[in-house]
């Protein structure tokens, strides 16, 4: 059976693409790594890599090969960490994985407060553009916990956070802030405009087009974006309205905030591959509270718009 250092060194050289490179990262001879690896390959009984003039390639054994071994080192690393926690050492790291509009709006509040209660124990942050890749990432063993929309057919343990709120943010002067019903907003009295969207690898581009769909449009577009922060700050310039996630709204926001009619919403949880430790049971406890979910200035500021 192959060992974990055989895995790590299969990892390394395909990382590096270079025996040479991979043997100085992890310092050893060159020699030694190529004995060390004609072993695994003797172990799996066949090459797990082509040796190319200036490169190394998978084949199509190393390339099946290579995410399990991703995560069996990840789940090394984990496991000496959980060691360490439980035999009552005060540091460590705690991996965790989400996308980037949850990173920016959902998880400072949580870590300034993971900070605060455990200071030795350090965050490692992974993001991800969509929740296919955070999922995959996930399962290829990436971080303690990953923070996102449910994935579809998760084995691991899940734990619901909550729903979060997407709002229609725009220029302060937009006509459709004035309407009677303010602070909601039809997406369909919206079909007409032009639309900061996102970037078609932004995973937020495909929560845009599908509500805009329900209402019975496609977005015209006035420019991308690939981030949430972006895209309302040039909303509020009067680039058009966009649809943000309420996380991400500053406290200090110029632009009109509306909800939209109907609510555009996406669910929120936690989940892990295996039972969570002591110390990302903790970081979960943090991460369910339902305030996290919608910021206070934002409830205040459409309860303001509609008179309440």
């Amino acid at each position: 059976m192959p060992t974990l250092r055989q895995l790590e060194y299969l990892v390394t050289i395909v990382d590096e693409g270079s025996f040479t490179r991979a043997a100085e990262r992890l310092h050893i001879t060159q020699p030694g790594l190529s004995h060390q690896f004609q072993a695994l390959e003797r172990e799996i009984g066949g090459p797990l890599l082509e040796r190319l003039p200036r490169t190394v390639r998978p084949t199509p054994a190393g390339r099946a090969m290579l995410p399990h071994a991703r995560a069996a080192l990840a789940e090394a690393q984990r496991a000496t960490t959980a060691a360490r926690r439980a035999a009552g050492l005060a540091t460590g790291e705690l991996h965790l994985a989400t996308l980037y509009s949850i990173s920016h709006g959902l998880l400072p509040a949580a870590l300034g407060s993971w900070r605060r209660r455990h200071p030795g124990v350090r965050v490692r942050l992974f993001e991800h553009r969509r929740t296919e890749d955070l999922a995959a990432a996930m399962s290829a063993g990436q971080a303690d916990i990953a923070v996102g929309p449910p994935p579809p057919g998760w084995e691991g343990q899940v734990r619901h956070l909550g729903t979060e709120e997407f709002l229609v943010v725009s220029h302060a002067d937009d006509p459709a802030g004035a309407c009677a019903d303010a602070p909601r907003v039809r997406l369909a009295d919206l079909a007409e405009r032009e639309w900061v969207h996102y970037t078609p690898d932004s995973g937020l581009a495909a929560i845009l087009d599908q509500a805009c769909a329900a209402a019975g449009f496609r977005p015209q577009v006035s420019v991308r974006t690939e981030q949430a922060p972006a895209a309302a700050n040039y909303a509020a310039t009067g680039l058009g309205p966009t649809l943000v996630p309420a996380n991400t709204i500053p406290p200090h926001y110029t632009g009109v905030v509306l909800r939209p009619d109907p609510p555009v919403t996406r669910p929120l949880t936690a989940y892990t591959r295996t039972t969570p430790d002591p110390v990302a049971a903790a970081f979960l406890d943090i991460l369910a509270d339902q305030d996290l979910l919608t910021p206070r200035h934002i409830r205040r500021r459409l309860r303001a718009a509609a008179g309440d």
